[in-house]
């Protein structure tokens, strides 16, 4: 075996999911929980369908700018003629109801809703508001996870189930295909004892194996907490403790309290108000950190490609080398994908410029091998006629 290189990286433990850079997040929840207004609050910041003039975006769906200093910073540096930010494809998914698996609500297609995309925004609600009712009667936001994530497994089961019969009806099953029915069985016997796959530890073929099955509770989740304004801007509400203790019971996913109602009043001011206002309640808006959030849990990064004619922010998933990243440009890139020269955001910064990184010896040039970083600064080499490999 050939030594291993300096600073050659570890291999890093492969992720559940879709292996794209067009990645979506869905708003799920009860009825009456916050679902739709969060979801028009996001559409009043989503970017013009006219700037994506060959994507068709639904009407269930925005397109948010995803916030970054960093890009704010290479815009200021090199005053290009065009900027173009990172982007959020936010889903509106209907209220789920109990009995959803069994087919109660709009049933499946809630839950092939939430199958289409990658990750979960899962709104709860802590908030008393005798005109908006609560499907349950009642206003429990522990019960509601229970809810939610009972049916999502409830249909996981019935999904594995499901390939569990079409592999045992194989006469001759094959050496991949008995390990497969192996696979069903371990994955059964978990979620029936009320665990979430994403919480398994799981082999390499497993989850190749499950990223086949796109299962619901293999899907990372944000949990969003939508409060009264009165509580929001105190701090303090009594369902935080009992949400934080939860969530941490049930694998600590990212939690982030907020107020659709005070994001409502904020987008509804003049902008110069709106900051006067925060300062006046000792609050700020929550939705650029929701946004921040939701793009990195369905496992998205982004590199930075940077001159005067244009500044880009590309993204792709998390672990994707060199020329994956440079597919992202264009198929030409990848397929005669020379080199990538690499700057790090932070050096960059702290340099001051491209060409005092390059005197710094900073300027690095990566090979096919390399996995890029999130806010690498990169540019490609690539020859059509070379033959990707």
């Amino acid at each position: 075996m050939a030594p291993k290189k300096k600073g050659q990286e570890v291999a890093e433990k492969p992720l559940l999911g879709r292996f794209k850079s067009h990645l979506k997040i869905g708003i799920v929840g009860l009825p009456n929980v916050g679902k739709s207004t969060t979801f028009n609050l996001l559409s009043k910041l989503a970017i013009p369908a006219e700037n994506f003039p060959f994507c068709t975006i639904e009407p269930n769906n925005a397109r948010v700018n995803v916030p970054d200093e960093r890009f704010n910073w290479l815009v200021d540096l090199y005053k290009p003629k065009s900027q173009v930010p990172a982007f959020l494809d936010v889903v509106d998914i209907a209220g789920l109801v109990r009995g959803a698996a069994n087919g109660e609500g709009l049933g499946n297609a809630f839950l092939s809703n939430i199958s289409a995309v990658d990750g979960i925004f899962h709104v709860c609600r802590a908030f008393v508001d005798p005109d908006v009712t609560h499907v349950e009667d009642r206003i429990d936001p522990i019960e509601d996870f229970d809810i939610i994530h009972s049916e999502l497994r409830a249909k996981d089961v019935e999904r594995v189930n499901t390939q569990l019969r079409e592999l045992k009806g194989i006469r001759q099953p094959k050496k991949d295909e008995n390990e497969q029915m192996e696979m069903c069985e371990k994955f059964i016997a978990w979620l029936e004892e009320g665990k979430d796959i994403r919480f398994g530890e799981w082999s390499l073929k497993e989850i190749d194996f499950l990223n086949t099955l796109t299962l619901l509770s293999a899907k990372p989740v944000v949990y969003l907490v939508n409060l009264s304004v009165k509580d929001f801007c105190r701090k303090k509400n009594k369902w935080l403790p009992k949400i934080a203790e939860w969530v941490k019971e049930h694998g600590g996913d990212p939690i982030i309290p907020y107020s659709a109602q005070f994001e409502q009043e904020l987008v509804d001011m003049p902008e110069d108000a709106r900051a006067a206002h925060c300062e006046s309640v000792g609050a700020t808006s929550m939705i650029p950190k929701i946004i921040t959030t939701g793009f990195k849990a369905i496992q998205l990064i982004y590199f930075f490609t940077a001159g005067p004619d244009e500044v880009k922010c590309w993204q792709i998933r998390k672990q994707s080398k060199a020329p994956q990243a440079a597919g992202a440009i264009h198929t030409d890139f990848e397929r005669g994908f020379i080199c990538a020269e690499v700057m790090k955001f932070d050096e960059l910064k702290e340099l001051g410029t491209e060409s005092a990184v390059k005197a710094a010896g900073k300027y690095k040039q990566e090979g096919k091998n390399y996995t890029v970083q999130d806010g690498d600064v990169i540019f490609f080499k690539f020859n059509v006629t070379s033959k990707g490999k």
